[in-house]
């Protein structure tokens, strides 16, 4: 070919054409190079997407956690919140477990289920990880961006007082879209709206503890009514382990325990579409990260696009999302991606979620702040339940844990080892003694400090509930947990992060019957945060799907 330019050249006519092939050569050789290593596109190509759409398809089974920032390499170096998974047999659900390799994560994973993630597929694509990793070298200034965001103070706060302002502002007023036709059931659950509005008085129940609530007689009238009214269809489509699998064990663990009861209940769940006043969409956050988001890309388009594409399919299948624009669908989702998953294609529906941030679009009122609870054990999620009764509490205040985000160096800042009664300490040591005495640190102290990390939710918030150690709850931002329907002054405090040097004098000045009452209260709010095999009456399982129905009463709006 060069040897053809140059007779080219000696031609005094083309010397102009002569200049312009040697280039084009030069641009051909250029990008040849460059292909193979991620940093430009072959001009031949006719694919001129971006890299996200390029990877649109790409299945990676590796593990990127952005709370831990650990890769999945075995459960040294994952903990005790980050392990493998298991296929636990009859109900195909997924819990942690110790599980030695990749190799022999994917094989147990694809057990006995429809995965879509072959253990052949990872060890044809391993050699093709370092090609990934270089072609997504150009996003590291983004993704040193959002870890350094992740690491600053928000810019707006919102403080409890505030967000109890607006909901009451947002009970009077419904915020929903008018549906495109009218329905019955709508109706229905106007109706149960006037009677929640106009329930008689309780003061006292033998079930449940009134300080606990915002307004009992109407939490209960409203339980009732669930319990009488209620009937949910839940979508079939989705192929596992993204949908219709659930996670047991672990941190995620709540939105796995809530889809396994929610498919097995008979007194809910309805077959036919036309005869449900709520839609559950069953798909699991945690299991969504792991199938398809691209380990090191730092690119979550592609999870967002891949819910996205499960909207549109439901919604071309089924009539009822587009009737309401999604507001009588729901969303169970615990991993702190979710916000942004399911942003946009699913705005209007009820989304319960664990990361409850209203800096990130958690709308109070319509959407459920989910309990994020560390499942221990699968068979026995009660395990360690329990505590010291408040006299034998030697320890004021109790905090250990990682340095996740801006807060918590602030914390160990003003009360590592400068106070005796205040045990702040950083990382513990991994292992099973270290993971007991961590338990009994909860058990033996009066207050459990509960600091955001990387996002604003934790699971100390109801470890501490589960230890009987009132929570002492440094998130701005952050929906407590059934925030619509519980008072969370009779059983925490809930400080300011501005608050963090004063902590000692704070905790130090609430009376001593004040504190008593707080330790009542923990202890007969925790059967609110226990999820049991077989649901039991105002547990878990059915505080979370009555504050969805709740939020749903509150927020209907009729076509007339």
């Amino acid at each position: 070919m060069f040897q053809y330019f140059h007779e080219l050249c000696d031609m005094g006519n083309r010397r102009l054409l002569c200049l312009l092939a040697a280039l084009g050569v030069n641009y051909l050789l250029f990008q040849s190079i460059l292909v193979p290593y991620g940093n430009g596109r072959a001009p031949w190509s006719s694919d001129s997407s971006d890299f996200s759409s390029m990877m649109k398809n790409v299945n990676i089974p590796t593990i990127e956690d952005e709370k831990s920032s650990l890769v999945f390499d075995g459960v040294s170096k994952l903990g005790v919140d980050r392990n493998g998974f298991h296929n636990v047999g009859k109900n195909n659900s997924l819990e942690l477990d110790n599980v030695g390799s990749k190799k022999s994560f994917m094989a147990v994973l694809t057990k006995n289920s429809k995965v879509d993630l072959p253990v052949k597929r990872f060890s044809e694509t391993k050699r093709g990880v370092s090609t990934i990793s270089q072609v997504v070298k150009s996003t590291t200034l983004n993704v040193t961006a959002r870890k350094s965001k992740s690491n600053m103070p928000p810019k707006s706060r919102m403080l409890i007082q505030e967000m109890n302002h607006l909901l009451v502002r947002r009970r009077t007023s419904s915020r929903a879209s008018r549906p495109r036709w009218s329905s019955k059931l709508d109706k229905e659950i106007l109706a149960a709206r006037s009677e929640i509005e106009h329930a008689p008085m309780v003061t006292r129940d033998k079930e449940l503890y009134a300080p606990l609530f915002r307004n009992l007689s109407m939490f209960k009238r409203s339980y009732e009514l669930m319990e009488r009214t209620l009937k949910v269809y839940i979508y079939m489509e989705g192929n596992k382990p993204i949908f219709h699998q659930p996670i047991l064990k672990g941190l995620y663990a709540s939105e796995g325990w809530f889809m396994m009861l929610m498919e097995e209940n008979k007194q809910f769940v309805v077959k036919d579409p036309a005869k449900a006043h709520l839609f559950y969409m069953p798909f699991s956050s945690r299991m969504l990260e792991f199938s398809v988001y691209v380990r090191n890309s730092h690119n979550r388009t592609n999870l967002r696009r891949y819910l996205n594409d499960y909207t549109d399919t439901i919604s071309a299948k089924y009539r009822y999302f587009n009737r309401t624009g999604g507001a009588d669908h729901f969303l169970v989702a615990c991993h702190d991606w979710a916000p942004y998953e399911t942003r946009h294609h699913m705005e209007y529906c009820i989304k319960a979620l664990c990361n409850s941030d209203v800096t990130q679009g958690f709308k109070i009122g319509r959407d459920v702040s989910l309990p994020e609870t560390m499942v221990r054990s699968v068979r026995n999620p009660q395990r360690d339940i329990g505590g010291k009764p408040p006299q034998q509490r030697s320890i004021l205040a109790f905090y250990a844990g990682n340095m996740h985000g801006y807060l918590r160096p602030i914390l160990l800042k003003h009360w590592k080892d400068k106070d005796p009664d205040m045990k702040i300490l950083g990382p513990m040591p991994h292992g099973v003694a270290n993971k007991m005495s961590y338990i009994q640190h909860m058990k033996n102290s009066k207050y459990c400090i509960c600091p955001k990390g990387y996002e604003v939710n934790s699971p100390r918030v109801v470890e501490a509930i589960f230890y009987e150690c009132v929570p002492v709850i440094i998130s701005d931002n952050f929906v407590p947990p059934f925030f619509e329907v519980l008072n969370w002054d009779a059983f925490s405090l809930i400080l300011a992060e501005k608050d963090i040097p004063n902590l000692k004098q704070i905790l130090l000045s609430v009376p001593e019957e004040k504190y008593l009452k707080l330790q009542l209260g923990i202890r007969r709010v925790q059967k609110h945060f226990l999820w049991h095999t077989k649901p039991l009456k105002y547990d878990l399982f059915h505080m979370t799907l009555h504050s969805i129905w709740y939020n749903r009463v509150f927020q209907i709006n009729v076509r007339k």
